[in-house]
């Protein structure tokens, strides 16, 4: 299995940064056939994802985005190309 963890701060609150969350979830179900949840709480969001293959969390919090997903064994082998679209976007 192979891990991905990518943090990334942001100064725009929480409140925008749970819109950009939802959109993302949004977005992964679309193209990716991804399941999500969203789960808001007080000072900490919580997507949880998933599919055949892959799943993770992303958290949202008022200063930063935290991404942390395991790929299973064929989609570890284009962990690199995966990562760098997720930084990407």
């Amino acid at each position: 299995m192979a891990d991905i963890q990518i943090q990334r701060k942001h100064g725009l609150g929480l409140p925008k940064a749970r819109k950009i969350a939802f959109r993302w979830a949004e977005q992964v179900e679309e193209e990716f056939d991804m399941v999500c949840t969203y789960e808001e709480g007080k000072t900490v969001d919580e997507v949880c994802f998933s599919r055949t293959g892959v799943n993770g969390t992303l958290k949202v919090t008022h200063e930063h985005f935290e991404l942390d997903a395991k790929l299973g064994f064929l989609l570890g082998a284009f962990k690199d190309r995966i990562e760098g679209e997720i930084v990407k976007n």
